[in-house]
């Protein structure tokens, strides 16, 4: 049942309907529903007697149903009644042609799809085949149709009319270039520029071959090869057209505006972020163990195929150094390759800019590259594995990573070390083996292809060839040569070679001349390839030939590794980064993880501060030290040269003119030399003592031996200054000319110090004495110790020798001839053969010891002597002239001490603090003078993790410039 909205409307519904099926009913009309007494009165006043108004009512009511039904207020006169008829009139009609109108949409819709569609294939039809191309359209084409607002990019470039006038026709060119990129894209399903064949080009080739087989006639199927040669050169050099009037147009853009096409830096960049991620894996790991698998681009061959001139192709200048037949790659280069405004060069670890337009910055970073690869190579070795980094920026460089490897040799010739060609093979392996490596393998096309080696080593590296691409050079000498130019096309296609490869080029890099520029070789090259036979006859492809081609593809493949590894290797360093944390947190929970570099420092400031600490020594320290150091250096030449010569003279005004001459003589050529060797070597032993003494304060053992390669380097750097030995003598000889003791203290610690010196003198020369003569009766029985031959003669020349001395207590020090011969004819008496020299040599040390024993004797009388010195009385048992040298003496190495303590505390301390700084400065820049001296497990852990989270951190960053970039 239809519900109008009241129960009269039904039952009036009711009545029409059982009025149209031969039943009456009767309803007084003034109660129906307004709606049904408009259809009332509507075809109530129908003038065509054939037709019932009821009947037509319920017709026409049938075909309202579809329509929303609202009830609505009768109007209160006859005159809304009339309204109300008119407006629900208009509105069913108005329905009806809204319903009809859709469907005439939805045919027109289909139909004008289909014709669309037909359209379109007749088009698609009539356009020549660019699949072949679309690796020659860079992607910075369609990007910049897409990314670029040309209204922005209008305002950022006011003044340029020139580009101004372009921008309108942009819109345009950037609307074709994405609509034949999307019909490349539908009809070609891989690389084109790794392919070896093209699906598109063989169905042509195939369609060709078809329509003139029937006629057989050659010379029509040459033309037509012609043909289609020259049209698809034809549009190669409109799209290089194009790319150049691009690339001219971002250049400029690049150049003016630096904040307008943030997408387009953050591509310029990304390239070089990416690098700065390799740069510290090489620092990080210099051997390229499993951990480094970031994709980078090898280029290897044999020696002098042309690696260098290809990589130099793809950078667009000349500059590596060049050699005839010599090898000059003598360590990896990484070359990082991106876009700039600019064609420049620089190095990782400099700030010097090359300009690549101008030949002399070009010869520069040659000699540069050539230095820097000799300083590499230790001595006796004849490669390095030593990585030099090199960055190069220019308008339409395409990006991309590539490390240029010394070459393959077959043979060491004269000159190179014996394991050169096992060096390059370990190096060469050590950068394919990573998996994500991509091979760039160059061959010299100009010499038999059986003399290769490097096919054989990257066929052992990538053996299913996925990674590997295969460059055959110098193709223009090649076809010079060659009897069959069909082996040319044997090796692009892989046949000749073992090998397997991603793709096949065939380049030419110039006519053999050092002094070609990149544009003259690139004109070569394009010539070379449009006369070419090889290309003419369908040996080679179109996009298997130039290096400009070779570069987007090898960028292209470069790109697609990266995206695919990159990610997997930043969580391969993110577990590694866990286990180092763990490990750090299980040895060394509570220390802070300094790398080496901070570790370093904390050293350094612990060094400062015990070099600082020496100049809190006290005075009295410093000079109890001098004091003592240098009487025991002197002390000996004292005694033996000055004292024992002048005392034996038994002569008061001979002892004190003996003693002046010779301690002037003393004090001019050796006394002050004495005393800076002694300052020297107690600076030295006190720095050496403060700095044990930190070490022993819960210092951290793991600075012991950079704290004693400072200690010794900054020792060794020390210059005592010389002109403090003038002065210095000056200062000792006016001490030692004083001979005045002035008070009663003074003689007694002279006495004192006269005492301390002959004992310990006597004592050694009793032990000499005992040593010469053997063990005592005592000794031999109670130790079991006999006397040795020698021994048993000199014990009785001893005996002998000291009966002679008791009979002459004033003996002089020398025995005399006829002496010597007494004292040997009795011992021969006895049976004791003995030699004259021998007997001189005992006598020696008995006299030596019978007149230190009579000086000490002497000694004891003086010590009431004093009062007889200062009062000048003359008496032959009181003459103490021994004791005033002793205090003069004493009284020049206390003065000395003072003047040796002012100059350490007032210079020298301070120009060893500034030694020590500079020592420090330059361990500080020595990264493998740091390695060698701060050492241990705890060290190496948290560099590996400072490097970790580097690395982790950096490829984070890449990733995600990587993603919005996409």
């Amino acid at each position: 049942m239809l519900r109008v909205g009241s129960k009269t409307a039904c039952m009036a519904c009711r009545n029409l309907v059982s009025t149209n099926m031969g039943v009456r009913f009767r309803f007084p009309l003034q109660k129906l529903h307004p709606l049904s007494r408009a259809i009332h009165h509507r075809y109530s006043g129908n003038t065509n007697p054939q037709r019932p108004p009821h009947r037509t009512a319920a017709r026409y009511f049938t075909s309202l149903s579809r329509l929303p039904m609202r009830p609505s207020k009768p109007p209160s006169g006859s005159g809304g009644r009339t309204y109300q008829q008119k407006r629900n009139f208009w509105v069913a009609r108005l329905a009806a042609r809204l319903l009809k109108l859709r469907y005439i949409l939805l045919g027109s819709a289909v139909g004008g799809g289909y014709t669309a569609k037909k359209t379109y294939d007749e088009w698609k039809d009539m356009l020549p085949d660019f699949s072949e191309y679309n690796w020659v359209i860079p992607d910075f084409v369609w990007e910049l149709s897409e990314q670029i607002d040309l209204d922005k990019l209008a305002k950022a470039l006011p003044e340029m009319e020139e580009i101004a006038k372009l921008l309108p026709d942009l819109d345009k060119i950037g609307e074709n270039f994405t609509f034949l990129k999307s019909l490349l894209s539908s009809e070609t399903s891989s690389d084109p520029a790794l392919k070896a064949t093209d699906s598109s080009t063989a169905a042509t080739h195939d369609a060709s071959d078809k329509q003139y087989k029937k006629s057989s006639d050659k010379e029509k199927v040459d033309q037509l090869q012609e043909e289609l040669l020259r049209t698809q050169l034809k549009y190669q050099r409109m799209l290089e057209r194009l790319e150049k009037e691009n690339k001219e147009l971002r250049k400029v853009v690049l150049q003016k505006d630096d904040k307008g096409i943030h997408q387009r830096k953050v591509k310029k960049s990304l390239i070089d972020l990416y690098s700065e991620v390799l740069d510290i894996l090489s620092d990080y790991d210099a051997n390229y163990n499993t951990q480094d698998h970031l994709p980078r681009v090898v280029v290897v061959g044999d020696q002098s195929a042309g690696k260098t001139s290809v990589l130099e192709m793809i950078a667009q200048a000349r500059i590596f150094p060049r050699g005839s037949g010599e090898m000059m790659t003598r360590s990896p280069v990484k070359v990082t390759l991106s876009e700039g405004p600019h064609h420049v060069a620089m190095f990782k670890d400099s700030g010097r800019e090359f300009d690549l337009n101008k030949e002399e910055d070009l010869a520069a970073l040659r000699h540069e590259i050539e230095l820097r690869m000799r300083k590499s190579v230790k001595e006796g070795q004849t490669v390095s594995s030593e990585t030099i980094s090199l960055s190069v920026k220019g308008p339409g460089i395409q990006r991309m990573v590539l490390v240029d490897l010394p070459g393959v040799i077959s043979t060491v010739t004269t000159g190179m070390a014996s394991d050169t060609k096992e060096t390059i093979f370990s190096i060469s392996k050590a950068y394919m083996q990573n998996p994500n490596a991509i091979i760039l393998c160059i061959q010299d096309g100009s010499v038999d292809a059986e003399r290769s080696i490097v096919t054989d080593l990257v066929s052992q590296m990538d053996p299913q060839g996925k990674r590997t691409i295969f460059v055959l050079t110098k193709v223009d000498l090649a076809e010079k040569n060659l009897a069959s130019p069909s082996r040319i096309q044997q090796i692009v296609e892989g046949k000749l070679f073992p090998m397997k490869a991603l793709g096949y080029f065939a380049v030419v890099t110039g006519k053999g001349s050092t002094g070609e520029s990149i544009e003259s070789i690139k004109d070569y090259e394009e010539d070379f390839f449009q006369n070419s036979r090889l290309l003419r006859d369908g040996m080679l492809k179109a996009h298997q030939v130039t290096t400009k081609n070779l570069s987007l593809a090898v960028s292209d493949c470069f790109w697609k590794m990266v995206r695919e590894s990159v990610e997997q290797q930043a969580d391969v360093f993110k577990a590694s980064r866990f286990n180092l944390e763990t490990e750090w947190k299980n040895n060394y929970p509570r220390l802070r993880e300094l790398d080496r570099n901070e570790l370093f420092e904390k050293a350094k400031n612990e060094i400062l501060d015990e070099v600082i600490s020496l100049s809190q020594v006290t005075p009295q320290h410093w000079e109890a030290i001098l004091q003592k150091k240098l009487w025991e250096r002197v002390s000996t030449h004292v005694i033996e040269n000055i004292y024992l010569p002048a005392a034996q003279t038994m002569d008061s005004g001979t002892f004190n003119t003996t003693v002046d001459i010779k301690l002037k003589q003393w004090t001019d050529k050796q006394l002050p030399h004495k005393a800076l060797e002694v300052a020297w070597e107690t600076l030295q032993e006190e720095f050496a003592r403060f700095m044990a003494e930190y070490r022993g304060k819960d210092q951290d053992d793991i600075f012991d031996k950079l704290k004693e390669a400072v200690k010794d380097e900054s020792i060794k750097r020390h210059k005592w200054n010389e002109r403090a030995m003038d002065s210095l003598r000056v200062i000792q000889h006016n001490a030692l000319e004083d001979r005045s003791i002035t008070d009663k203290p003074q003689w007694d610690a002279a006495i004192q110090f006269m005492e301390e010196t002959l004992q310990s003198r006597l004592k050694d020369t009793d032990s000499v004495v005992r040593d010469m003569v053997g063990p005592d009766w005592k000794q031999r029985w109670l130790n079991w110790q006999n006397r040795t031959p020698d021994q048993h003669i000199r014990n009785e020349t001893k005996n002998e020798l000291e009966r002679l001395l008791k009979l002459h207590d004033d003996h002089t020090a020398y025995l005399a001839n006829d002496e010597v011969t007494t004292v040997r004819k009795n011992l021969e008496g006895r049976g004791v053969e003995v030699d004259p020299v021998l007997i001189k040599d005992t006598w020696h040390q008995l006299y030596r010891r019978h007149f230190l024993q009579k000086a000490l004797a002497h000694c004891n009388l003086c010590k009431r002597g004093f009062y007889y010195y200062q009062r000048h009385f003359v008496d032959s048992e009181l003459e103490c002239n021994d004791v005033v040298l002793f205090w003069r003496i004493q009284r020049m190495l206390v003065i000395t001490a003072n003047t040796l303590r002012q100059q350490l505390t007032n210079t020298e301390v301070r120009r060893l603090e500034k030694n020590v700084k500079e020592v420090l400065d330059d361990f500080g820049e020595d990264m493998e003078k740091k390695t060698q001296l701060i050492t241990g497990r705890r060290v190496q852990l948290a560099e590996d993790l400072k490097k970790v989270r580097e690395i982790q951190e950096k490829l984070e960053a890449f990733i995600e410039a990587l993603h919005k970039e996409k």
